[in-house]
Parts: structure tokens; C-alpha cells; sequence
């Protein structure tokens, strides 16, 4: 059973940076192949942000493109999330994902939440103008 731990959000004005952490336990992140980040704002649907798969391929939304960033560490067994340049319309519940299958990002489906099978509880991030 795949466990994921979110950290890293809080509170932030509008122009500022933070970086998101994934831990998973349970199952060894080489063998997740595709993760992601997802986010739900109140009253809206939960919307996927950034994935990477196993070779390393990203994808973003256009709504994040060029501010945000998705990387991993194998040896630590940990996803991150790096946002700089944050708008207040960023303010949601971040979600890590995993589980999607290795060719969902190269056939751009890495950003469908029904292709994960693992969720983390999620971490508020709150951006102020």
C-alpha cells in the first residue's frame, strides 16, 4: 500500500515562492511511474497542475506554466513542487498523485485525475494579494 505525505504549504504573499514536498512510503518511487500534483480551490474542481514520469518527462498546466516546477528525488523517495512567482489565484488545497500509468504523461493524459491511484491528504497553500 502506497502512503503519501504532503509539507511544505502555508501561507504566502502574491510574488513569493514554496516549495511543496510528496513523501511515499510503501512502494519504491521508481517503481510509481507517473506522479503529479493536483490542486482544489473552494467550489471548484480538483484540477492537476504538474506531472512527471519515469524518464523524467513534465507537463504543467497553462494556468502554472513557467512558474511552477515538478521534480523527484529517487533516492529520498520524494516528489516536489517548486512555485515561484504566486498569484492569488493559486490559493487551493495541493494534492500529491500517484500511480498513473509510465505513458500517461507522453500521451498527455498525465494531468487526468482518474489516471492515479494514490492520493495524499493535501496541504493548504494561501496566497495573498
Amino acid at each position: 500500500q502506497v502512503q503519501l505525505v504532503e509539507s511544505g504549504g502555508g501561507s504566502v504573499q502574491a510574488g513569493g515562492s514554496l516549495r511543496l514536498s510528496c513523501g511515499a512510503s510503501g512502494n519504491s518511487f521508481n517503481t510509481m511511474d507517473t506522479m503529479g500534483w493536483f490542486r482544489q480551490a473552494p467550489g471548484k474542481e480538483r484540477e492537476g497542475v504538474a506531472t512527471i514520469d519515469g524518464t523524467g518527462r513534465t507537463r504543467y498546466s497553462d494556468s502554472v506554466k513557467g512558474r511552477f516546477t515538478i521534480s523527484k528525488d529517487n533516492a529520498v523517495n520524494t516528489l516536489y513542487l517548486q512555485m515561484d512567482s504566486l498569484k492569488p489565484e493559486d490559493t487551493a488545497i495541493y494534492y500529491c498523485a500517484a500511480g498513473a500509468p509510465r505513458w500517461a504523461v507522453s500521451m498527455g493524459r498525465g494531468l487526468e485525475r482518474n489516471r492515479y491511484n494514490y492520493w495524499g491528504q493535501g496541504t493548504q497553500v494561501t496566497v495573498s494579494s
